[in-house]
């Protein structure tokens, strides 16, 4: 009984030392890069700047969302119905990672509930992104 207990015990440490906050470097990279226009809560700003909290055209893109920000969107976006046509400037300084990590947490973020992006689906998408 006792070999069976600090197994379970030693595997749950384990596990928990492997589940970190998947979300914590994409926060604040959102919160460094992208907030001062999208708003802290995603909420965007009336015309001028689309949403990303409960965003269709976000959810839709997946990795293209990946494009978006390394090289900027230029020409009009239509967002939950709503056209937009500010352009969004470029992220060229922010790693494959640092993009992964920030669009897998404004697709979890604000009512969104999106799929985990992996590294290597953006890594492949950034090299097919039409600058």
């Amino acid at each position: 009984m006792r070999p069976i207990f600090l197994l379970s015990f030693l595997l749950l440490g384990l596990f928990a030392c492997e589940q970190p906050n998947a979300y914590g470097d994409g926060a604040m990279l959102y919160e460094k890069h992208c907030a001062n226009c999208h708003g802290d809560q995603g909420e965007g700003l009336e015309e001028l700047i689309p949403p990303l909290a409960q965003a269709d055209a976000l959810m839709q893109a997946g990795t293209a969302a990946a494009c978006w920000v390394r090289y900027g969107l230029h020409g009009p976006i239509l967002v939950n119905g709503q056209e937009f046509d500010n352009e969004m400037p470029e992220n060229k300084a922010l790693s494959a990672v640092e993009i992964t990590n920030v669009l897998n947490y404004v697709r979890n973020s604000w009512g969104n509930k999106g799929e985990f992006l992996q590294l290597d689906q953006v890594q492949e998408q950034l090299l097919n992104c039409q600058k």
